[in-house]
């Protein structure tokens, strides 16, 4: 006798939102929602916090590249997913989300370089501006569009404006126009704009400048460089003696001075 034969669906296995590898001291995050414009949902933010959390308490991890598969960086937040639950405690908890995975990219011991290949609107354009260094290919476009669509975007601002000129920042939010890689590197937001086909070739660069340093001084460095600027001048001069006289004492500085002095290459393994 035949038995009936049942049919199962295929198994379809998700791709990871945000793609993480490491090699010679540096993690590269990849955004990989390309057919999304790499939209931040909350399974975006939640995988990035992740990494970044990860990353923070990994001492071999000298510098950290954000990446993004697929035509554009990041387009801002999901909008689709935002629709699907328009509630404002819902909106409120996204938001404080995202606002973490900032922060936390700017409280992370490890510099944070944006390789941008494309589009970088709304948050996304908040992402780069985060990060600590931002490289761009020539044909890379940045806006903080939210306004097109009814809604300021008063997050990206939040990093956006210490980037830019504050009449620059309130022109790119008040307007939701798009500025070009030129342009963006012109007024501040990146640090580079170069032809896609040397993208890769610039982000190392600024990685192999990096990891060529001791950690000590540029872990201490990165987060002397955020705290003093909330300070009044006063105090931020008092906190920077401070942190440089502790920065003097790491055998890393000692060995960089000595080699200064002695007209050597100086030798920072293990240092």
């Amino acid at each position: 006798m035949n038995m009936p034969q049942t049919q199962t669906e295929p198994v379809v296995l998700q791709e990871p939102p945000v793609l993480r590898q490491d090699q010679h001291g540096v993690a590269t995050l990849t955004l990989n929602r390309p057919k999304q414009f790499n939209a931040m949902s909350e399974a975006v933010l939640t995988a990035l916090q992740t990494e970044l959390d990860n990353i923070a308490q990994d001492s071999s991890i000298r510098a950290v590249v954000l990446a993004a598969n697929g035509r554009a960086f990041c387009a801002g937040h999901d909008l689709k997913e935002m629709r699907a639950h328009p509630a404002q405690d819902y909106y409120s908890d996204l938001f404080g989300q995202c606002s973490r995975v900032m922060m936390s990219i700017n409280q992370l011991p490890q510099p944070v370089i944006a390789k941008v290949q494309g589009l970088a609107t709304a948050a996304g354009c908040q992402l780069v501006a985060a990060c600590d260094l931002a490289v761009a290919a020539d044909t890379a476009q940045f806006a903080t569009s939210g306004i097109r669509v009814g809604l300021f975007c008063s997050t990206p601002a939040v990093a956006v404006s210490r980037n830019l000129s504050r009449k620059q920042a309130m022109e790119l939010l008040l307007t939701g126009d798009f500025i070009d890689a030129p342009t963006a590197e012109k007024q501040g937001l990146i640090n580079r704009a170069v032809p896609l086909e040397e993208l890769d070739a610039a982000v190392q660069h600024y990685v192999d400048a990096i990891v060529s340093k001791p950690p000590v001084a540029i872990f201490m460095g990165k987060e002397m460089f955020y705290k003093q600027l909330e300070m009044g001048m006063a105090e931020a001069y008092a906190y920077a003696s401070e942190v440089m006289a502790c920065n003097m004492m790491d055998g890393g500085a000692t060995e960089g001075i000595d080699a200064f002095i002695e007209k050597r290459t100086p030798n920072w393994n293990g240092k």
